[in-house]
């Protein structure tokens, strides 16, 4: 008779992952280490509220808009100044003009006066030029006088545009510096969080501090949420009592995540449970 063997044995039951895990490998971390995690969010937050300071000092926007401004006002600086220069060469032409028409009668009245000239015909035409020629100065003098006239109204608009770009150029300065002082405060405590949030994170272990680092990602910059009167911190949203008998049922060092928002859950003593 030959012998009876054993069955063959099946392969091993597996129970199914908790909700609380998210169908994650189990991790497990002492509840200290837990609770020092909350510490490394806290800071962690404290830096994004820093950095969002930073980015929000209203000297930004003041800043930003008094550039728009002077730029503006540069703008027509250049306008006003090329007005200007352009003025001063017209009125140039315009005076060398007149000094032209100017010299030419008088070396017409000279001769007239000299005698030299004796032929009547040439007498008229001479004292017909004269006359031409001054109503010529004339006419030249006007032009010149309403150049002048352009040219010093827009030197007056030089000076004031100059004087608009001092003032907002001295406001830009004034701002830049409370926004740099603010820098400054704003580094200084920033430096001294990272600075702490090393050590605590130092303390943490490798392996909660990579999957709070990877969750803090992924969730917008909170991976690690305290467990508050059966309510998550995190999402907010008050455990089910499924949930809530899962978290009872785990062991203290059990690594809990939320159903709901997927961060790390940590209990607490005021945890509710």
């Amino acid at each position: 008779m030959s012998p009876r063997r054993s069955p063959t044995p099946g392969p091993p039951t597996r129970r199914p992952p908790s909700p609380l895990n998210n169908g994650s490998p189990q991790l497990n971390a002492a509840p200290a280490d837990q609770i020092r995690l909350l510490d490394v969010q806290a800071l962690d937050v404290r830096l994004q509220q820093l950095a969002h300071k930073r980015r929000s000092l209203p000297e930004h926007a003041e800043i930003e808009t008094l550039n728009k401004d002077l730029t503006q006002l540069r703008d027509l600086l250049v306008a006003a100044q090329t007005e200007e220069s352009d003025c001063a060469r017209e009125q140039t032409k315009a005076e060398q003009d007149v000094d032209q028409v100017r010299q030419r009668a008088t070396r017409d009245q000279q001769r007239l006066d000299s005698g030299a000239v004796t032929s009547p015909k040439d007498l008229a035409n001479l004292q017909h030029e004269i006359v031409s020629l001054a109503k010529r100065q004339g006419d030249l003098e006007d032009v010149v006088l309403e150049v002048m006239e352009r040219r010093e109204s827009a030197q007056e608009r030089v000076n004031e545009l100059t004087e608009r770009v001092a003032s907002v150029q001295s406001k830009i300065d004034d701002a830049t510096g409370r926004r740099d002082a603010a820098f400054e405060e704003i580094d200084r405590e920033a430096a001294s969080v990272t600075k702490e949030r090393e050590v605590v994170a130092g303390s943490v272990p490798a392996d909660l501090l990579k999957l709070y680092d990877k969750l803090r990602e992924q969730q917008g910059g909170i991976g690690a949420a305290k467990l508050y009167a059966r309510t998550c911190q995190g999402c907010r949203q008050e455990l089910a009592i499924t949930e809530l008998n899962e978290v009872r049922s785990a062991a203290p060092d059990t690594v809990l995540r939320c159903e709901n928002c997927r961060r790390i859950l940590v209990r607490t003593a005021e945890s509710g449970l």
